[in-house]
Order: structure tokens, then sequence, then C-alpha cells
């Protein structure tokens, strides 16, 4: 039986270069889940890597198909985005084990779908100080910086994330990122390897 190991954390927690790193770990095996979004592609994103960019009225072909697992509404100042997860992409969790990168509320809808059992949480925590100081570097480098966008998910990912919310999704370990990112690659890539190992030498 697969697994699919879910990275999470709030915006700038590095949560992006810890599923990339992670996923490049051959000795692992992973194959990539990858979620699909409205919102455009920002640079260095390529499609088909970090999400599947698809056009609003794509997600509705997809929702009248059933495809659509779980869907998300953001009233950005830029109109409204939508991210979301679907199986439209073939998965076969009997064979294979998957790492998605996603939200809080994805991974409860997508552990729903898939079943507990399947679902491995991967949270990835980091100072706010930090965040803030991370986000801000990353939009200046955009062609079209979006501070206004910016701010609002910082604030919204303290709300989406807050400590009640992060213990009614079942999430009890987590990992460190305020520091050398390399230590906290090597610590879930070390976790993920440890719980494959233990679903084999069932």
């Amino acid at each position: 039986m697969g697994k699919l190991f879910y990275v999470m954390g709030k915006s700038s927690s590095g949560k992006d270069t810890i599923y990339e790193e992670v996923l490049s770990r051959k000795e692992l095996g992973l194959k990539p889940f990858i979620m699909y979004t409205t919102r455009p592609v920002r640079a260095k994103e390529t499609d088909g890597v970090q999400y599947h960019f698809v056009t609003v009225e794509k997600l509705h072909e997809m929702q009248e198909k059933g495809q659509v697992i779980e869907l998300r509404e953001y009233d950005t100042v830029y109109g409204k985005w939508y991210y979301f997860t679907a199986d439209g992409d073939k998965i076969d969790m009997d064979r294979y084990n998957y790492l998605a990168l996603g939200t809080l509320v994805s991974f409860q809808k997508v552990k729903d779908y898939y079943g507990a059992d399947r679902v491995v949480p991967i949270y990835i925590e980091v100072d706010d100080g930090t965040r803030l100081e991370r986000a801000l570097k990353r939009e200046r480098k955009q062609t079209v910086p979006k501070y206004e966008e910016m701010c609002r998910r910082f604030l919204a990912d303290q709300e989406d994330f807050s400590e009640e919310n992060i213990r009614g999704a079942g999430i009890t370990r987590r990992f460190r990122n305020d520091g050398d990112r390399n230590v906290c690659m090597d610590e879930v890539a070390s976790f993920v390897a440890c719980e494959i190992a233990q679903e084999r030498g069932k």
C-alpha cells in the first residue's frame, strides 16, 4: 500500500524548496502529486511542476466530470484565484508513494478522500518574523511585485494555520526550518524513508 506524504506550512516557510528537494531524492522513489491553480505563473515556476496552471473554464470542465477532490477560492486584490486538487492524473497508490504540496484545508480533504492511513502530514514551521522577511525578498524578485497580495496571504495564513486548526487536523510532528534548510530537508527525508520502510515491513 502506497503513502501520500503531504507537505504544508504557512507562506514563505520554505515548503516549496523542501518539497522539490525531497522529491529529487531518488532513493525515496517518490512521485509528484501535483495540485492545480488558476493564479498566474510566478517567476521561475513551470506548468506541471509546482502546479498545473489552468483557466477557470478548465476548472469548470473538471468539476463537471467529477474530477475535483477539493477546491479553495481566494478573493485577492487581483480577482478570484482558485487552488484545487483533482484526480485528473492517474494515481496508483497501490504501487507507488507520492509527495504532495498544499494547505491545511486541502490536506484534510485529501485525507478524507484517500484515507487517514494513507495520507501522512509533513508540517513545516518557521518563525513569523523570518517568514515575513523571506516573503518580501521573494516578492521583490517578481517582474511585477504584488505586495498587497503578499500581506493578505501572510495574515490569512495566521488564521488558517492556527494552533487549533493544526491540532484539529491531527498534526503532532513539526519540522523547523528557521536555520540551515538542509538540516530540515534531511529530517523530512529521513522521516519519509522510515514511514516507507515501516509500511513495507507490515
